[in-house]
């Protein structure tokens, strides 16, 4: 990897995780646990709320010990292959160094929240009508998003080795 690219890849990654722990910090500091203010009547809403599971409420009624521990060691794992695979295979593609970015940044970020607050501090709150989609942050934006070009990229990558 060139230094360019390990700049480029520091500093998406650095400026994710700043961008998620800032907002969180904005969440906590001016909003009451399940305070809900309407960004868009009927589809967005800012909510504060925190998520002691991981997406769609995983593991969120295991105990405190037990969660904290999994999710610590599955996050530093995750982090530990990203730094692997990107050392290893001395990633320069653009295509595969942001989204390997957004994902390291977003696994740190809720990471964060998990030895500050003991669960992950959501706020983006999405729905339709009575349909609400599980509340979010940058966090799991941003690995949602990496975990998408990633996926992209390797089929695209499958077809033209066929």
């Amino acid at each position: 990897m060139t230094k360019k690219n390990i700049l480029i890849f520091l500093c998406t990654a650095g400026l994710v995780l700043l961008l998620d722990q800032v907002t969180k910090l904005y969440v906590v500091s001016h909003f009451q646990l399940h305070e809900s203010i309407p960004v868009i009547s009927g589809f967005f809403n800012l909510t504060y709320i925190r998520n002691p599971g991981a997406a769609f409420g995983f593991l969120s009624e295991a105990s405190p010990l037990f969660r904290g521990t999994f999710f610590s060691l599955v996050t530093l794992i995750a982090v530990g292959l990203i730094l692997y695979y990107l050392i290893e295979n001395k990633v320069g593609d653009l295509w595969l160094l942001i989204p390997l970015a957004l994902v390291l940044a977003g696994a740190l970020g809720n990471l964060v929240d998990r030895f500050r607050f003991g669960e992950v501090v959501d706020f983006l709150d999405l729905y339709i009508g009575t349909y609400h989609w599980p509340a979010f942050n940058i966090a799991d934006s941003a690995i949602s998003i990496g975990a998408f070009f990633l996926i992209v990229e390797m089929l695209k990558r499958r077809k033209e080795d066929l």
